[in-house]
């Protein structure tokens, strides 16, 4: 796959959400309706940068990763993969941007790390776990755990 294009335009407060499944345009528009509606019991406006571009098409994880490592204010970003294109909760990949080099220690790597790099999250999910990890109010890892302990593990906020 050729190098992805730069992620341009994101507000420091923007959740970033990237499309790399292109076979469901309506799928797509489902997605996004969800995105965008008010979040934490209607008080909050949804702030989103979409990254909607055919170029990302089948874009892996690592891939995506690399093509937004610049963007040092972001501790997450979201894929709107097949998986979240075809299952009904339309549950987007959420993905630690954080490498073991940015943290502390190995220890510190490994707990973060525990459920793995990524997991799932219902729509209504995303800003939450995106504006607690860009304040530093909650850590990836219990994100990842809450979603791991769901049975289809996927994160659903309380």
């Amino acid at each position: 796959m050729p190098a992805l294009p730069t992620v341009t335009g994101r507000g420091e407060f923007d959740v970033l959400v990237v499309r790399t499944d292109y076979h469901d345009d309506r799928a797509w528009q489902d997605v996004t309706a969800a995105l965008t509606q008010p979040w934490g019991d209607g008080r909050y406006e949804a702030h989103l940068h979409f990254v909607d571009d055919p170029a990302w098409a089948g874009a892996s994880v690592e891939e995506v990763l690399h093509a937004v490592r610049a963007d040092d204010e972001l501790a997450v970003v979201f894929l709107a993969d097949r998986t979240t294109m075809q299952a009904e909760s339309h549950a987007l990949l959420a993905v630690t941007t954080l490498t073991r080099e940015e943290c502390a220690d190995d220890e510190d790597y490994e707990r973060l790390t525990e459920f793995g790099r990524e997991f799932r999250t219902v729509p209504a999910g995303v800003h939450d776990v995106h504006a607690n990890l860009s304040i530093g109010n909650l850590g990836f890892e219990e994100y990842a755990a809450w979603a791991h302990d769901d049975p289809e593990g996927i994160y659903r906020p309380f």
